[in-house]
């Protein structure tokens, strides 16, 4: 299952902002950028609402696995573990998030994968 719609982020405008000012914070087999959010990058429907939670966006390139069956079951593992972690946290409404994961991760197993993912939702000061 994928991210809620009001927790996804969406739009060249907004990943070219996490990109040019995020916060980056890295590990070996992945890279999150964390920035404050500006509600004029989103589309015009979603300017009007508040977010009750942070904005996340994951990217799995070609890199990553050249098989979608691959790179949509790590994206789905994923969403999974950002929508547990960040979804009952209201007081993260106001940021975005995106996660980038590296070429190596493809040989990384899932519980290394989440392990990572939640180091860096640490240093980041998403998590206790």
């Amino acid at each position: 299952m994928a991210l809620p719609a009001s927790m996804r982020l969406r739009g060249h405008r907004c990943f070219n902002r996490l990109h040019r000012v995020g916060r980056r914070h890295q590990a070996p087999l992945m890279v999150l950028r964390l920035t404050s959010e500006d509600p004029s990058l989103l589309r015009p429907e979603l300017r009007c609402r508040p977010s009750m939670h942070c904005r996340c966006a994951l990217v799995i390139s070609n890199k990553v696995s050249k098989r979608a069956v691959r790179r949509n079951r790590l994206r789905r593992l994923l969403h999974k573990h950002l929508r547990d972690r960040l979804e009952p946290r209201h007081d993260l409404s106001g940021r975005w998030l995106l996660l980038s994961l590296r070429p190596e991760a493809a040989k990384a197993e899932p519980t290394q994968l989440l392990k990572e993912c939640d180091s860096l939702l640490r240093s980041a000061g998403l998590l206790a």
